[in-house]
């Protein structure tokens, strides 16, 4: 009976020290693991590397659930994976690919293996444009289910980079693309899709859904071109909306009792489009946009003709075949969504941080946002921190700035984190450190505090744009070319 007792206890114990971080940036995409378990402070590409798998090219975060470790990775130029590997030897379980077909050319920073999976612990969900939203056995990699999907279009080269999430028996995904934006709700044992929001009015965005717990119960809040907006989870009903953001968002709100941390920085819709279209090589720079310059732009590969049906014959106002001034914002906002509107080239990017409660019902911009304050030092791809009543910033080029949560006051920074480079992951917190990695390879580890302390600068020999995972007292890093176990 004792040597019994023994057993179970330790059992016990060894289901509750275990943590799983299920999706992009964990728990809630919060990026903090409340694990008491230790973990390192000062460790490199050799040093405490429990384990390492060598993977072809991807951007996609590694993701931990019941002991086995999943990401994503190009096979080759025209093969994508997904890779299952158990978490504490390292070795791979399985591993599922698929032809990715003809796709859109990329910005080099991205990958097409850009994509996190999702996984609970019988099945992994897995997004790829071309190929839709697919479930397998968890234990096996065997199939599941297959929802096909309509193809994303981005006439700008930053390429796709949503991840699905998980919320009870549903797998959430949110696409805002240039033509088919949408919110799907899927069941997730079946693939059925329980429901599907239009987001028509949304520009291109890139932000996750999130869980905010409210007392008339959880909703579920994404944010987009302008608006915040909180859903009914059973249904898709959108509850309310706050009219507070910008023409774009590419970081990932925090929610934490009740309430949604946001940092975003983006320009007019009008001042991208001329940088990007009309002042390219491609561009003749006369302040104007015309069909051909969007297709000598985006390359050999056709623009859609819905694309312009959706664009050009609702901002070509004077019928003259460009798009000039107020035009561009005509052709891409939404007719009730101008957020981010500007003509004007010269209007700098917009930045700052914010809160907002969730729990309201309709236009809750006047009623539900907590605080707002603008400030220099957002980044546009970086989600921010939020952890022990303070909200941390990373700017590209490693620049830290931290408020309190109760009213958005300032802390510390702009303040220099000893590594000045260009950062896409987001910060992950854990055992009192925060760990921040960039496109340099250096993973930056900061002591958790209401002033700026830096603890190490770790080199991973490989450049880390994919968020790390914290799972089992244990980091685990996606570099480009290598998944690693740091214990």
């Amino acid at each position: 009976m004792t040597r019994w007792l023994f057993c179970l206890a330790v059992l016990v114990l060894n289901v509750t020290q275990a943590e799983d971080w299920p999706q992009f940036r964990g728990p809630n995409c919060s990026g903090v693991s409340t694990s008491q378990a230790p973990l390192p402070e000062k460790f490199s590409a050799t040093e405490h590397v429990k384990w390492s798998a060598t993977l072809g090219d991807g951007i996609g975060c590694p993701v931990v659930v019941a002991g086995r470790v999943f990401t994503s990775a190009m096979v080759d130029e025209k093969t994508v994976g997904l890779f299952a590997y158990d978490a504490s030897t390292g070795q791979q379980l399985w591993m599922r690919s698929w032809p990715v077909g003809d796709v859109d050319e990329i910005h080099l920073t991205n990958s097409h293996a850009y994509s996190t999976p999702a996984a609970d612990a019988e099945r992994v969900y897995f997004y790829f444009t071309t190929l839709g939203m697919v479930s397998v056995d968890a234990r096996t990699g065997a199939d599941v289910w297959h929802q096909p999907l309509p193809v994303p279009y981005f006439v700008f080269k930053w390429g796709a980079g949503m991840s699905p999430v998980l919320y009870k028996d549903l797998v959430l995904f949110v696409q805002d693309d240039d033509l088919h934006p949408a919110f799907y709700a899927f069941d997730s044992k079946t693939g059925e899709i329980r429901w599907k929001d239009d987001r028509n009015d949304m520009a291109v965005n890139y932000s996750h859904p999130v869980v905010c717990e409210t007392e008339q119960g959880d909703e579920i809040v994404v944010a987009g071109t302008g608006l915040l907006i909180g859903y009914d989870p059973t249904t898709g009903k959108r509850l309310w909306e706050a009219r507070t953001l910008l023409r774009n968002i590419k970081t990932t709100p925090v929610s934490h009792n009740g309430i949604v941390y946001i940092s975003v920085q983006s320009k007019g819709i009008a001042s991208q489009w001329l940088a990007s279209i009309d002042q390219a090589e491609t561009g003749n720079s006369d302040n104007k946009i015309t069909q051909d310059e969007v297709q000598a732009f985006f390359g050999k590969r056709p623009v859609p003709e819905e694309f312009y049906k959706k664009t050009f014959d609702r901002g070509d106002i004077d019928k003259d075949g460009d798009l000039e001034g107020e035009e561009l914002d005509i052709a891409f906002l939404a007719p009730n969504n101008r957020a981010g509107a500007s003509f004007d080239s010269a209007v700098p990017a917009d930045e700052y941080v914010l809160a907002v409660k969730g729990g309201g019902r309709g236009d809750v911009t006047a009623t539900h946002v907590l605080w707002k304050h603008p400030t220099k030092h957002t980044d546009h791809i970086v989600s921010p921190l939020v952890v022990n009543d303070r909200m941390l910033l990373i700017q590209e080029g490693g620049i830290a700035t931290c408020f309190e949560t109760a009213e958005g006051k300032p802390l510390f920074g702009p303040a220099r984190i000893n590594n000045a480079a260009n950062y896409f992951a987001s910060p992950v917190y854990g055992d009192g450190k925060i760990y921040i990695a960039s496109e340099n390879g250096n993973i930056v580890v900061l002591h958790d505090g209401p002033e700026l302390k830096i603890l190490a600068v770790n080199d991973m020999g490989s450049p880390v744009l994919g968020t790390p995972a914290i799972a089992d007292g244990a980091l685990f890093v996606r570099t480009r070319t290598q998944l690693m176990k740091i214990q």
